[in-house]
C-alpha cells in the first residue's frame, strides 16, 4: 500500500498529550480518561457497518460456516480473546469463532512484531484453521496497513469468504474491494502510535458487539439471560439454577434438581419444566426450532 506511515492518524501526535510527562499521576489519569470518553460515540457511527457484519455472521453460522478473526499484535490477541470467550458464555461450538494471529500461539503471550510483515504466512495460517468458502473473515489492524492481515483478507476474498476489515484510520481505495470496512475515527493515541489504548478499546467494543449480537440472533439468549449456558463449575451451576427459578414456578432447590436431571443444560431444563416433557423430548424441540427458546416456550415475564 502506498501510504506514508507518518500520515496515519494512529501515528500522529496527540496535541492534548504533548507534555504528558510533565503532568502529575492524577492529571495523566484524567487525560487518558478524557480521551477514552470519545470511543463510544466513534463506535456508534460505525453501527450500520457492524450491522452488515452481524448479518453475514448469522447467515454463515446457519449455513455451517464460521467467523474467523485475523490480526497481529494487540489486534490479533483481541480477536483470539473474543473467539475464546464465546463457547463458555453461550455454550456455542468452539469452531464457530476462531482467532488467528501473526506469529502463532507464541505471539499471544510474547510480542513477535516482525510476524506482521510476512504476508505469505497469512494464507498458511488460515489453511491451518481450515478456512472455507462462505466463512466470514474479519481482519483487524488499527493502522490499516498490516501486510499479514491484508494478505489474509485478499486470500479469503479469493476463495469466496465474506471479508471485513476493522481499522482505526480512513479506508484507502485499495480496501474498497473488501465487503465491509469498519473505520473508527478515534484521533491520535495519548502515547503516539500506542494502539493498544484507544484503538484496542474500540476494537474490543466492536468485537463484543459482533459476537454477542450474533449469539442473540442464534437463539443463545432469552430476554437478556444466558439460557444456553452449560454448567461446568459451581458459579455457572448457581447462575443456571437462578435462571430456571426465575423463568419457572420452581424454588431454588427444585430448580437445581431439574438442572441436574437435564445434564446441566439450562435450556433443556426450562423446556422440561415448561412443556412437562422428558429430557429427550426437550432436546428434540431444541433441534426442531434451531435452539430458539422463545419459539418453544413463548413469552414469559422476566
Amino acid at each position: 500500500m502506498n501510504i506514508k506511515r507518518s500520515e496515519l492518524i494512529t501515528e500522529k501526535q496527540n496535541p492534548h498529550s504533548m507534555e504528558i510527562d510533565k503532568l502529575s499521576i492524577l492529571e495523566i489519569l484524567e487525560l487518558i480518561n478524557k480521551e477514552d470518553s470519545i470511543i463510544p460515540s466513534a463506535v456508534q457511527k460505525t453501527i450500520p457497518k457492524i450491522d452488515k457484519v452481524v448479518k453475514f455472521a448469522v447467515t454463515a453460522l446457519k449455513n455451517g460456516n464460521r467467523i474467523i478473526y485475523i490480526g497481529a499484535g494487540t489486534s490479533g490477541r483481541l480477536g483470539i480473546l473474543d473467539a475464546s470467550e464465546i463457547p463458555p458464555t453461550f455454550s456455542a461450538p468452539r469452531k464457530w469463532f476462531t482467532g488467528v494471529i501473526a506469529g502463532g500461539t507464541e505471539a499471544v503471550f510474547k510480542s513477535i512484531e516482525s510476524a506482521e510483515d510476512i504476508p505469505k504466512d497469512a494464507e498458511r495460517d488460515l489453511n491451518v484453521v481450515d478456512i472455507k468458502r462462505g466463512d466470514v473473515l474479519i481482519g483487524i489492524a488499527s493502522s490499516s496497513t498490516t501486510p499479514y492481515v491484508i494478505a489474509g483478507l485478499k486470500y479469503g476474498k479469493q476463495i469466496g469468504c465474506h471479508t471485513v476489515f476493522l481499522i482505526c484510520n480512513p479506508a484507502s481505495v485499495e480496501l474498497e474491494s473488501f465487503d465491509v470496512v469498519i473505520s473508527v475515527d478515534l484521533g491520535p493515541e495519548i502515547i503516539t502510535g500506542s494502539t493498544r489504548m484507544k484503538a484496542g478499546t474500540a476494537t474490543k467494543l466492536i468485537l463484543n458487539m459482533i459476537s454477542t449480537t450474533t449469539m442473540v440472533k442464534m437463539g443463545k439468549v432469552y430476554g437478556n439471560l444466558m439460557v444456553d449456558l452449560q454448567v461446568v463449575n459451581e458459579k455457572l451451576c448457581d447462575r443456571g439454577t437462578r435462571i430456571i427459578e426465575k423463568l419457572t414456578n420452581l424454588n431454588y432447590k427444585d430448580a437445581s434438581k431439574v438442572l441436574k436431571d437435564s445434564d446441566g443444560s439450562v435450556k433443556t431444563a426450562l423446556i422440561m419444566v415448561n412443556k412437562s416433557c422428558t429430557k429427550k423430548e426437550a432436546k428434540e424441540l431444541i433441534n426442531k426450532y434451531d435452539g430458539n427458546l422463545r419459539q418453544i416456550i413463548g413469552d414469559i415475564s422476566i
